[in-house]
Protein backbone atom coordinates (compact mmCIF):
# COMPACT_ATOMS: atom_id res chain seq x y z
CA UNK A 1 0.00 0.00 0.00
CA UNK A 2 2.65 2.58 0.76
CA UNK A 3 4.32 1.87 -2.32
CA UNK A 4 1.44 2.19 -4.24
CA UNK A 5 1.15 5.86 -2.65
CA UNK A 6 4.83 6.27 -3.58
CA UNK A 7 4.43 5.39 -7.04
CA UNK A 8 1.70 8.12 -6.69
CA UNK A 9 3.55 10.47 -5.17
CA UNK A 10 6.14 10.28 -7.89
CA UNK A 11 3.63 10.90 -10.56
CA UNK A 12 2.63 14.09 -9.14
CA UNK A 13 3.29 17.43 -10.85
CA UNK A 14 1.95 19.43 -8.62
CA UNK A 15 0.99 20.21 -4.96
CA UNK A 16 -2.12 20.95 -2.84
CA UNK A 17 -4.31 20.83 -6.02
CA UNK A 18 -2.72 23.34 -8.15
CA UNK A 19 -3.53 22.45 -11.97
CA UNK A 20 0.06 20.62 -13.00
CA UNK A 21 1.73 22.93 -15.93
CA UNK A 22 2.07 21.79 -19.32
CA UNK A 23 5.52 19.24 -19.28
CA UNK A 24 8.57 20.90 -20.90
CA UNK A 25 10.51 19.41 -23.64
CA UNK A 26 13.83 17.25 -22.43
CA UNK A 27 16.82 19.49 -22.28
CA UNK A 28 20.22 18.04 -23.48
CA UNK A 29 22.64 17.96 -20.17
CA UNK A 30 24.30 21.46 -19.77
CA UNK A 31 25.22 24.11 -17.70
CA UNK A 32 21.59 24.84 -16.77
CA UNK A 33 20.75 21.44 -16.63
CA UNK A 34 23.69 18.88 -15.71
CA UNK A 35 22.41 15.91 -14.95
CA UNK A 36 20.49 15.31 -18.22
CA UNK A 37 17.51 13.94 -15.93
CA UNK A 38 15.87 14.29 -12.15
CA UNK A 39 16.74 10.52 -11.61
CA UNK A 40 20.10 10.46 -13.17
CA UNK A 41 22.29 11.51 -9.78
CA UNK A 42 19.95 9.71 -7.70
CA UNK A 43 21.29 6.94 -10.03
CA UNK A 44 24.47 7.18 -9.52
CA UNK A 45 24.42 8.13 -6.56
CA UNK A 46 22.87 4.26 -5.56
CA UNK A 47 25.26 2.64 -8.14
CA UNK A 48 28.05 3.84 -5.99
CA UNK A 49 26.09 2.75 -2.71
CA UNK A 50 26.32 -0.65 -4.25
CA UNK A 51 29.67 -0.83 -4.78
CA UNK A 52 31.02 0.19 -1.48
CA UNK A 53 27.91 -1.76 0.32
CA UNK A 54 28.76 -5.02 -1.60
CA UNK A 55 32.76 -4.44 -1.26
CA UNK A 56 32.23 -3.68 2.66
CA UNK A 57 30.08 -7.06 2.93
CA UNK A 58 32.33 -9.20 1.47
CA UNK A 59 35.57 -8.34 3.77
CA UNK A 60 32.51 -8.48 6.82
CA UNK A 61 31.39 -11.56 5.26
CA UNK A 62 32.48 -15.25 5.42
CA UNK A 63 31.49 -15.48 1.52
CA UNK A 64 30.16 -13.29 -1.55
CA UNK A 65 26.90 -14.37 -1.63
CA UNK A 66 26.29 -13.18 2.01
CA UNK A 67 28.70 -10.02 0.68
CA UNK A 68 26.03 -9.27 -2.16
CA UNK A 69 23.05 -9.83 0.76
CA UNK A 70 24.73 -6.77 2.80
CA UNK A 71 25.84 -4.85 -0.23
CA UNK A 72 22.19 -4.46 -1.32
CA UNK A 73 20.80 -4.09 2.04
CA UNK A 74 23.20 -1.44 2.67
CA UNK A 75 22.16 0.63 -0.48
CA UNK A 76 18.03 0.53 0.48
CA UNK A 77 16.34 3.83 1.64
CA UNK A 78 13.16 3.62 3.29
CA UNK A 79 11.12 6.10 1.64
CA UNK A 80 8.11 4.95 3.35
CA UNK A 81 9.26 6.17 6.87
CA UNK A 82 10.71 9.64 5.22
CA UNK A 83 7.72 10.65 3.52
CA UNK A 84 5.48 11.27 6.78
CA UNK A 85 8.37 13.48 8.26
CA UNK A 86 8.37 15.48 5.11
CA UNK A 87 4.58 15.97 4.31
CA UNK A 88 4.36 16.99 8.02
CA UNK A 89 7.04 19.50 8.04
CA UNK A 90 5.74 20.75 4.40
CA UNK A 91 9.12 20.00 2.39
CA UNK A 92 7.66 17.83 -0.43
CA UNK A 93 7.60 20.70 -2.68
CA UNK A 94 10.76 21.98 -1.50
CA UNK A 95 14.09 21.33 -3.13
CA UNK A 96 15.20 19.07 -0.77
CA UNK A 97 11.89 17.32 -0.46
CA UNK A 98 12.25 16.76 -4.27
CA UNK A 99 15.92 15.37 -4.01
CA UNK A 100 14.49 13.23 -0.90
CA UNK A 101 11.68 11.77 -2.65
CA UNK A 102 14.03 11.17 -5.88
CA UNK A 103 16.80 9.63 -3.60
CA UNK A 104 14.36 7.42 -1.75
CA UNK A 105 12.35 6.12 -5.00
CA UNK A 106 15.77 4.76 -6.25
CA UNK A 107 17.07 3.70 -2.86
CA UNK A 108 13.56 1.38 -2.63
CA UNK A 109 12.95 0.75 -6.42
CA UNK A 110 16.49 -0.26 -7.82
CA UNK A 111 17.26 -2.53 -4.44
CA UNK A 112 13.83 -4.55 -5.58
CA UNK A 113 15.10 -5.09 -8.97
CA UNK A 114 18.50 -6.56 -7.40
CA UNK A 115 16.87 -8.71 -5.29
CA UNK A 116 14.58 -10.08 -8.15
CA UNK A 117 17.25 -10.45 -10.05
CA UNK A 118 19.76 -12.16 -8.07
CA UNK A 119 17.94 -13.06 -4.79
CA UNK A 120 15.45 -15.31 -5.88
CA UNK A 121 16.71 -18.18 -5.96
CA UNK A 122 16.70 -18.20 -9.96
CA UNK A 123 19.49 -17.14 -12.55
CA UNK A 124 19.43 -13.92 -13.28
CA UNK A 125 18.73 -14.25 -16.95
CA UNK A 126 15.81 -16.39 -16.05
CA UNK A 127 14.73 -13.98 -13.49
CA UNK A 128 15.24 -11.19 -15.85
CA UNK A 129 12.76 -12.77 -18.52
CA UNK A 130 10.27 -12.95 -15.58
CA UNK A 131 10.59 -9.35 -15.23
CA UNK A 132 10.45 -8.67 -18.32
CA UNK A 133 7.03 -10.14 -18.25
CA UNK A 134 6.43 -8.42 -15.43
CA UNK A 135 7.17 -4.53 -16.93
CA UNK A 136 5.30 -5.61 -19.87
CA UNK A 137 1.94 -6.74 -18.17
CA UNK A 138 2.18 -3.37 -15.87
CA UNK A 139 3.11 -1.27 -19.16
CA UNK A 140 -0.28 -2.37 -21.02
CA UNK A 141 -2.04 -1.25 -17.61
CA UNK A 142 -0.17 2.34 -17.87
CA UNK A 143 -0.92 2.53 -21.65
CA UNK A 144 -4.75 1.59 -21.25
CA UNK A 145 -4.76 4.32 -18.56
CA UNK A 146 -3.17 7.00 -20.53
CA UNK A 147 -5.31 6.45 -23.43
CA UNK A 148 -9.18 6.32 -21.83
CA UNK A 149 -10.89 9.14 -20.77
CA UNK A 150 -12.02 8.15 -17.80
CA UNK A 151 -14.31 10.56 -17.12
CA UNK A 152 -17.67 8.02 -15.94
CA UNK A 153 -14.86 6.65 -13.74
CA UNK A 154 -13.65 9.97 -12.19
CA UNK A 155 -17.39 10.98 -12.06
CA UNK A 156 -18.46 7.98 -10.16
CA UNK A 157 -14.86 8.44 -7.73
CA UNK A 158 -16.24 11.83 -7.19
CA UNK A 159 -20.29 11.10 -6.36
CA UNK A 160 -19.40 8.09 -3.62
CA UNK A 161 -16.28 10.08 -2.37
CA UNK A 162 -17.62 10.80 0.85
CA UNK A 163 -20.62 8.10 1.38
CA UNK A 164 -19.63 4.29 1.96
CA UNK A 165 -19.15 3.39 -1.45
CA UNK A 166 -15.83 4.56 -1.73
CA UNK A 167 -15.24 3.34 -5.03
CA UNK A 168 -12.18 4.81 -5.97
CA UNK A 169 -10.57 3.57 -2.53
CA UNK A 170 -12.32 -0.32 -3.75
CA UNK A 171 -10.91 0.26 -7.22
CA UNK A 172 -7.36 1.48 -6.31
CA UNK A 173 -7.09 -1.45 -4.12
CA UNK A 174 -8.84 -3.93 -6.85
CA UNK A 175 -5.86 -2.63 -8.90
CA UNK A 176 -2.85 -3.04 -6.11
CA UNK A 177 -4.37 -6.93 -5.74
CA UNK A 178 -4.34 -7.30 -9.70
CA UNK A 179 -0.84 -6.28 -10.08
CA UNK A 180 0.15 -8.27 -6.69
CA UNK A 181 -1.26 -11.17 -8.10
CA UNK A 182 0.66 -10.48 -11.46
CA UNK A 183 4.19 -10.57 -9.64
CA UNK A 184 3.42 -13.47 -7.05
CA UNK A 185 2.49 -15.55 -10.64
CA UNK A 186 5.88 -14.45 -12.34
CA UNK A 187 7.71 -15.05 -8.97
CA UNK A 188 9.41 -11.18 -8.90
CA UNK A 189 8.85 -8.55 -5.59
CA UNK A 190 5.24 -7.91 -4.89
CA UNK A 191 6.61 -4.09 -4.04
CA UNK A 192 6.58 -3.67 -7.72
CA UNK A 193 2.77 -4.11 -8.02
CA UNK A 194 2.20 -2.04 -5.50
CA UNK A 195 4.57 0.91 -7.43
CA UNK A 196 2.76 0.07 -10.61
CA UNK A 197 -0.45 0.03 -9.00
CA UNK A 198 0.20 3.54 -7.90
CA UNK A 199 1.29 5.11 -11.72
CA UNK A 200 -1.87 3.31 -13.07
CA UNK A 201 -3.44 4.97 -10.16
CA UNK A 202 -2.49 8.62 -10.62
CA UNK A 203 -3.14 8.38 -14.24
CA UNK A 204 -6.47 7.26 -13.90
CA UNK A 205 -7.78 10.11 -11.49
CA UNK A 206 -5.59 12.76 -12.30
CA UNK A 207 -7.60 14.07 -15.30
CA UNK A 208 -9.04 17.07 -14.92
CA UNK A 209 -9.38 17.48 -10.78
CA UNK A 210 -5.89 17.35 -9.30
CA UNK A 211 -7.69 18.13 -6.45
CA UNK A 212 -9.91 14.69 -6.73
CA UNK A 213 -6.15 12.78 -6.59
CA UNK A 214 -5.03 14.38 -3.58
CA UNK A 215 -8.36 13.73 -1.64
CA UNK A 216 -8.00 9.71 -2.82
CA UNK A 217 -4.48 9.55 -2.24
CA UNK A 218 -5.34 11.00 1.57
CA UNK A 219 -7.66 8.73 1.84
CA UNK A 220 -4.60 5.97 0.74
CA UNK A 221 -2.25 7.51 3.09
CA UNK A 222 -5.06 6.83 6.34
CA UNK A 223 -4.71 3.28 5.43
CA UNK A 224 -0.99 3.12 4.92
CA UNK A 225 0.36 5.39 7.56
CA UNK A 226 -2.50 4.58 10.02
CA UNK A 227 -2.65 1.42 9.84
CA UNK A 228 -0.06 -0.80 7.62
CA UNK A 229 3.10 1.02 8.85
CA UNK A 230 2.45 0.32 12.43
CA UNK A 231 1.40 -3.59 11.77
CA UNK A 232 4.45 -3.37 9.81
CA UNK A 233 6.92 -2.46 13.40
CA UNK A 234 4.74 -4.17 15.59
CA UNK A 235 5.26 -7.62 13.02
CA UNK A 236 9.00 -6.50 12.64
CA UNK A 237 9.14 -6.34 16.24
CA UNK A 238 7.80 -9.40 16.95
CA UNK A 239 9.70 -11.43 14.94
CA UNK A 240 13.07 -9.85 15.54
CA UNK A 241 15.69 -12.05 17.14
CA UNK A 242 17.35 -10.16 20.37
CA UNK A 243 18.89 -13.06 21.96
CA UNK A 244 20.82 -13.58 18.39
CA UNK A 245 21.80 -10.01 19.07
CA UNK A 246 22.65 -9.91 22.72
CA UNK A 247 24.71 -13.28 22.18
CA UNK A 248 27.62 -11.98 22.21
CA UNK A 249 29.28 -8.23 22.71
CA UNK A 250 30.62 -8.92 19.10
CA UNK A 251 27.33 -8.59 17.58
CA UNK A 252 26.28 -5.54 19.87
CA UNK A 253 29.46 -3.96 18.29
CA UNK A 254 27.99 -5.01 14.70
CA UNK A 255 25.44 -2.21 15.43
CA UNK A 256 26.45 0.47 15.28
CA UNK A 257 29.68 -0.37 12.96
CA UNK A 258 26.25 -0.91 10.53
CA UNK A 259 25.08 2.00 11.31
CA UNK A 260 27.74 4.26 10.54
CA UNK A 261 27.69 2.17 7.34
CA UNK A 262 24.42 3.04 6.01
CA UNK A 263 25.51 6.68 6.43
CA UNK A 264 29.28 6.32 4.74
CA UNK A 265 27.41 3.89 1.70
CA UNK A 266 24.38 5.31 1.59
CA UNK A 267 24.43 8.83 2.60
CA UNK A 268 27.81 10.12 1.16
CA UNK A 269 27.35 9.21 -2.69
CA UNK A 270 23.95 10.93 -2.27
CA UNK A 271 25.60 13.97 -0.68
CA UNK A 272 28.34 13.99 -3.57
CA UNK A 273 25.31 13.69 -6.00
CA UNK A 274 23.32 16.10 -4.92
CA UNK A 275 21.43 18.53 -7.30
CA UNK A 276 23.69 21.17 -8.66
CA UNK A 277 23.43 24.69 -6.45
CA UNK A 278 21.73 22.48 -3.41
CA UNK A 279 23.26 24.68 0.19
CA UNK A 280 25.30 22.49 2.29
CA UNK A 281 22.79 21.79 5.26
CA UNK A 282 20.55 21.05 2.81
CA UNK A 283 23.37 18.15 1.24
CA UNK A 284 23.84 16.76 4.60
CA UNK A 285 19.96 16.67 5.55
CA UNK A 286 19.60 14.68 2.38
CA UNK A 287 22.59 12.44 3.29
CA UNK A 288 20.80 11.58 6.54
CA UNK A 289 17.45 10.40 4.81
CA UNK A 290 19.13 8.71 2.03
CA UNK A 291 21.00 6.54 5.22
CA UNK A 292 17.21 5.90 6.63
CA UNK A 293 16.51 2.46 5.87
CA UNK A 294 14.68 -0.82 7.68
CA UNK A 295 11.64 -2.01 5.56
CA UNK A 296 14.40 -3.50 2.71
CA UNK A 297 16.96 -4.47 5.35
CA UNK A 298 14.49 -6.75 6.84
CA UNK A 299 13.38 -8.19 3.92
CA UNK A 300 16.77 -9.09 2.33
CA UNK A 301 18.45 -9.78 5.57
CA UNK A 302 15.75 -12.55 5.44
CA UNK A 303 16.24 -13.91 2.78
CA UNK A 304 19.96 -14.46 3.89
CA UNK A 305 18.91 -16.25 6.83
CA UNK A 306 16.28 -18.26 5.15
CA UNK A 307 18.96 -19.52 2.31
CA UNK A 308 21.69 -20.07 5.31
CA UNK A 309 24.10 -17.58 3.63
CA UNK A 310 23.59 -14.85 6.22
CA UNK A 311 24.06 -15.98 9.82
CA UNK A 312 21.35 -14.98 12.56
CA UNK A 313 23.39 -12.65 14.92
CA UNK A 314 24.55 -10.56 11.45
CA UNK A 315 21.11 -10.35 10.43
CA UNK A 316 19.81 -9.22 13.95
CA UNK A 317 22.62 -6.73 13.94
CA UNK A 318 21.63 -5.06 10.59
CA UNK A 319 18.20 -4.78 11.35
CA UNK A 320 18.92 -3.29 14.67
CA UNK A 321 21.16 -0.72 12.78
CA UNK A 322 18.08 -0.18 10.57
CA UNK A 323 15.78 0.73 13.62
CA UNK A 324 18.54 2.80 14.92
CA UNK A 325 18.88 4.78 11.46
CA UNK A 326 14.62 5.36 11.49
CA UNK A 327 15.17 6.57 15.12
CA UNK A 328 17.93 8.95 14.70
CA UNK A 329 18.90 10.15 11.04
CA UNK A 330 15.36 11.81 10.10
CA UNK A 331 15.85 13.89 13.68
CA UNK A 332 19.39 14.76 12.30
CA UNK A 333 17.80 15.60 9.34
CA UNK A 334 15.54 17.69 10.58
CA UNK A 335 18.50 19.42 12.91
CA UNK A 336 20.34 19.85 10.00
CA UNK A 337 18.29 21.10 7.87
CA UNK A 338 17.14 23.54 10.27
CA UNK A 339 13.28 23.45 9.52
CA UNK A 340 11.29 25.38 11.70
CA UNK A 341 7.91 25.41 9.56
CA UNK A 342 4.52 24.88 10.89
CA UNK A 343 1.43 23.17 9.83
CA UNK A 344 -0.49 24.77 6.93
CA UNK A 345 -3.76 24.08 8.51
CA UNK A 346 -6.01 21.57 7.84
CA UNK A 347 -4.87 20.65 4.26
CA UNK A 348 -1.93 19.81 5.54
CA UNK A 349 -3.12 17.54 8.33
CA UNK A 350 -4.86 15.42 5.37
CA UNK A 351 -1.81 15.53 3.42
CA UNK A 352 0.17 13.74 6.33
CA UNK A 353 -2.44 10.73 7.21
Amino acid sequence: MLMLCHGAELCQKSEHGRQPPALPARRAPGPDNPSGGPLNRPLAGWAVSVVLGVGFGVLAAPSAKSGVIIGIALSTTALGTILPVLRDTGEVGTPLGVAVMAVGAVGEFAPIIAMTLFLDGRKPGQAMVYLTAFVLIAGAGILVAVRGEHAALNRLADVTMETSGQFAVRLVIGLLMAMIGATLALGVDMLLGAFAAGVIMRILFHSGTPERTERITAKLEAIGFGFLIPVFFIETGIGYDLKALTSNWATLGLVPLFLGMFLLTRGVPSFLTAPPGMAARSRRALALYAATGLPLVVAVTAIGVERGTLKTSTAAAMVGAGMLSVLLYPFLALKVSGDTRTSRGAQEAAESW
